[in-house]
């Protein structure tokens, strides 16, 4: 229960509940056509987008999952946020000018365009099969949330209750109000968390068990060294090669590939604004570390020290740390819980925005009525809502278990990891390299969940069986790995098909101008690995801390970047340029990277 929740709390989350729908929804009054509906008329400017950005991407599955992993594990999931920077680098600067060059609706438009109508569709079903498995986790989360939130109160709520209210408010912010709506609740409810989690974070670190980020430093290091980015190779959760290898692709599917994240830079008004919005939307992200991941490791110290070991779960650290923490009767509660329960709806709103707009798109408008007004278009796009939702509450009901102990984040980015990485596969060479076959990239669509099945079997029935395969990667093949595998196999698959298919078939490959080319990519990689090699090989002979180290490998990031602007032809002032932050946000990432190792 928690503790005193008083009316002042009460008071607040539906003050911000209600804010947020009537801000959110003034918009739906305004009659739309398709392009304004799904779309918001392509008028967002940098600001929006980041908001949108990180509203859908910072969701309950991060804020409650990933703080349970910080609980568990320790601050190697934030992995999962800084990491996240390469891919919004690969984003801005090679995807985002291909994207919204043909002004599309959809992803699956621009492989259609690359590829052929096959691609488009498989990619089509791929999506709303992923959308579908988030769904499904975002309601058995958030149900399980709001039943703990309100545990007590009188307002008790059972887990299909939740998931019911969770379905009603999706339904009714995606269908009556379209994307624009989607993108002022984002906007709103990404400052709501960012004050609900610094809250929470500034109430923990200030807990005379721990002293602050300096005292949790203190405190780790003499007892269970939590606080450290690079877990062991053989590591079942978050082993560290699994980061750079197959989390690099599970970020580049999420911030490149992904229909619902990248919708959001589709509908910015101009290339800067994307650009800007998603480099914004990184530092955002540089936050979550620090107050919500290292706050649960924060929560493992206070809780061994106040409750026992082992009696709180993973998944309810944050519940239990609210009712710790938080003082009552100021309304900090309230908005803890405000910020919380925007973040359970804004993730699913937005995924449902997304998925409506491929129904119409690239089902009702391609297969079933290609002469469609905008009116039907619309109306087609919202009846599918319904349907999605309808399955994904039987789903949630039906498949998961509300009193589960297991780490949520870590058993859902198991779940999709079959799916995300034979599409990085097709988009990268499709987009990188010209030669790429249109049938090769279907095969390679339809068969990477297959493969990954195949490197399960291959690694626990054959390669294990090897001592230093064991005792490297352990007794199970993590999901990180399998990523890394899927794409190394489709990519040497999706290669020796083209090669194929244009030799001796028939040679289908589509007229499509590359925007960049590997030379180009190769080149900028290997001056960052050679500015940064030296800093490397001092942090790891340990000649200089890594924590002395992180100041002067950030700053000779931001020096490679002052180079990149001199060499760009827009003739700007150096602070006017999207360069010059992507610049700083990549040498906070090195920093930070250094600074925990």
């Amino acid at each position: 229960m928690l503790k005193s929740l008083g009316w002042f709390d009460i008071v607040v989350v539906v003050a911000v509940l209600l804010f947020i729908v009537i801000a959110s929804m003034y918009s739906s009054f305004k009659k739309k056509n398709a392009e304004e509906y799904f779309m918001a008329g392509r008028s967002l400017r940098w600001w929006s987008v980041a908001g949108s950005i990180f509203g859908t991407n910072i969701h309950a599955q991060q804020i409650i999952g990933m703080m349970g992993v910080g609980y568990s594990i320790g601050f190697a999931q934030s992995h999962y946020e800084i990491w996240a920077v390469p891919a919004i680098l690969v984003l801005c600067y090679i995807f985002i000018p291909i994207y919204r060059k043909k002004n599309f609706f959809t992803l699956s438009q621009f492989l259609e365009l690359r590829f052929n109508a096959h691609a488009r569709l498989v990619y089509t079903i791929l999506m709303v099969t992923f959308i579908m498995i988030q769904l499904v986790g975002g309601f058995y989360i958030g149900s399980r949330t709001l039943g703990l939130l309100f545990e007590g109160t009188g307002w008790d709520l059972t887990y299909m209750q939740g998931i019911l209210i969770i379905a009603f408010v999706t339904v009714v912010f995606t269908v009556f109000g379209g994307m624009e709506s989607v993108v002022v609740a984002d906007n709103i409810l990404t400052v709501i968390m960012i004050l609900s989690i610094v809250l929470m974070g500034t109430l923990t670190y200030s807990q005379p068990e721990i002293g602050g980020l300096t005292g949790l430093l203190n405190l780790d290091h003499s007892q269970a060294n939590k606080m450290h980015l690079y877990l062991p190779s053989n590591h079942p959760k978050l082993p560290w090669p699994g980061i750079f290898t197959g989390l690099t692709i599970l970020n580049m599917f999420y911030w490149t590939t992904n229909q619902y994240q990248v919708q959001r830079v589709l509908a910015a008004q101009t290339d800067r604004d994307a650009k800007l919005g998603a480099i914004a939307a990184g530092f955002l992200k540089l936050i979550i570390p620090f107050f919500s991941i290292a706050i649960g490791t924060a929560a493992f110290y206070l809780f061994k020290s106040r409750y026992g070991v082992g009696v709180i779960k993973p998944d309810d650290t944050f519940l239990t740390l609210l009712k710790t923490v938080v003082p009552a009767g100021y309304g900090f509660i309230g908005l803890i819980l405000a910020g919380l329960l925007c973040a359970i709806f804004s993730a699913i709103y937005s995924m449902m925005n997304s998925v409506s707009t491929m129904m119409a798109y690239d089902v009702f408008r391609k297969y079933i009525k290609p002469a469609a007004s905008d009116k039907q278009t619309v109306r087609f796009g919202q009846l599918f809502v319904f349907i999605m939702c309808a399955i994904a509450v039987f789903l949630a009901f039906t498949t998961y278990d509300p009193t589960s102990s297991d780490n949520f984040f870590l058993k859902l980015a198991n779940q999709t990891s079959y799916i995300k990485p034979g599409l990085v596969v097709v988009f990268f060479w499709g987009v990188l390299w010209k030669p790429t076959n249109p049938i090769a990239a279907v095969i390679v669509l339809a068969v990477s969940p297959l493969i990954g099945l195949g490197c399960d079997w291959l690694y626990e029935n054959v390669l294990n069986s090897f001592p230093f395969i064991y005792d490297t990667f352990g007794d199970k093949l993590n999901f990180l790995y399998r990523v890394f595998m899927i794409f190394i196999v489709g990519s040497i698959l999706l290669v020796g098909l083209t090669k194929i298919f244009n030799q001796y078939g028939e040679k289908k490959v589509n007229d499509f101008d590359l925007e960049i080319s590997l030379p180009t990519i190769a080149k900028t990689l290997t001056l960052f690995l050679l500015v940064e090699l030296p800093f490397i090989l001092l942090a790891i002979s340990q000649i200089i801390s890594p924590q002395i180290i992180a100041i002067p490998a950030g700053l000779a990031c931001m020096v490679l970047f002052s180079w990149f602007i001199k060499k760009d032809k827009e003739k700007v002032a150096f602070y006017e340029t999207d360069l010059f932050y992507a610049g700083l946000l990549t040498s906070a990432m090195v920093g930070i990277m250094f600074f925990f190792a």
